[in-house]
């Protein structure tokens, strides 16, 4: 049975990720800040709900712990949890854009890294956006040209880097961050725009399922690998 975490899952693409790999037969834990919400989803689906607040060290390695004490191994990582962070930029916006975005990817990463470990084929999935590279960004062609989000996207790339970063650390690990395609979630309800979360979902259960020869330490969408 394969052990799969999925951080942020009580909605959006984290939810639907959950669905899908349930459905491949994965035990999938469910972690979400809101405790009410994230059991609600968890009974709706058939996963196991564990608190996590990627901003909270505390709550991360409870989490961890809860997982490694039940299981003994984790197989699959998939960081989801973030925030759109389109408030006015000022200094506390931009720490909390990051502390989300980014720097909860580096300790939900280090909490895990002993129980990836322990397994046969580990993957790691970082839900990061094409938002964060700059060849997209700076391309006049893309969507990303004219969509004035500093802080999300500067977090994202930081995301990103964190992610190949860890990919040439850990040459046991597959880690991959994914832009996962415009999706109608709450982060993009203002702009009216995607397309539904089990489309970009079934994105991240492709690089979650990946076998030993997978790729690591890119950047993807579901066509392929993306310059950053």
């Amino acid at each position: 049975m394969t052990v799969t975490l999925i951080t942020g899952a009580n909605k959006g693409i984290g939810f639907e990720t959950a669905r899908q790999l349930l459905a491949l037969g994965h035990t999938v834990y469910l972690g979400a800040r809101d405790p009410a919400r994230g059991e609600q989803a968890a009974a709706t689906l058939g996963a196991r709900f564990v608190p996590l607040d990627v901003t909270d060290d505390a709550s991360v390695a409870g989490a961890l712990a809860s997982i490694g004490a039940a299981e003994g191994r984790l197989d699959v990582l998939v960081h989801n949890a973030g925030i759109l962070a389109n408030e006015t930029a000022d200094g506390p916006a931009a720490l909390r854009a990051f502390d989300v975005n980014a720097v909860g990817v580096v300790r939900v990463t280090e909490a895990a890294l002993p129980l990836l470990r322990k397994s046969a084929n580990p993957n790691v999935v970082t839900v990061s956006s094409s938002m964060g590279s700059f060849w997209a960004v700076t391309n006049p062609e893309r969507p990303e040209y004219a969509m004035p989000l500093a802080l999300y996207a500067a977090s994202k790339a930081a995301a990103t880097m964190l992610t190949i970063q860890y990919a040439k650390s850990e040459p046991g690990i597959r880690f991959n961050a994914l832009e996962p395609g415009t999706t109608a979630t709450d982060m993009t309800a203002a702009f009216g725009i995607g397309r539904p979360a089990a489309d970009s979902a079934a994105v991240v259960v492709r690089l979650a399922t990946l076998g030993p020869d997978g790729p690591t330490g890119t950047l993807r969408d579901e066509h392929g690998e993306l310059p950053f």
